[in-house]
């Protein structure tokens, strides 16, 4: 198994320009998809222990501007990841583990001194 895995969706543009630029470069990775492969607690709460809460969860995203008030109010970690398992498009994607370093989102540059 590789080192390197990028979760996502597939039809996701940022997600697949991460992995044209994975594939462009030779790195070695594997693809998990939020929808078909699913999350768990476990994967976002190990991730939350690397990233920022408001990092990882977009609230930019037309998902969240779906919710409604009471679950768009009080956001706790926990409520957090209740609502990110249930509605895996509220992750800002892609992230990329790699080791122990954990990336949100896509920059050419970040992803060139990961794997430089």
């Amino acid at each position: 198994m590789p080192a390197t895995v990028i979760f996502g969706i597939s039809n996701c543009d940022t997600v697949k320009k991460a992995r044209t630029w994975l594939d462009k470069h030779n790195i070695d990775y594997q693809f998990h998809d939020f929808r078909r492969d699913g999350l768990t607690e476990k994967q976002i709460k190990q991730w939350l222990q690397k990233v920022e809460l408001d990092l990882l969860l977009n609230k930019r995203s037309r998902t969240w501007r779906e919710l409604s008030d009471c679950d768009k109010s009080n956001v706790s970690e926990s409520k957090a990841i209740k609502l990110m398992l249930k509605q895996p498009s509220l992750i800002k994607r892609p992230v990329l583990v790699n080791g122990k370093e954990v990336t949100i989102g896509f920059d050419p540059k970040r992803y060139q001194s990961l794997f430089s």
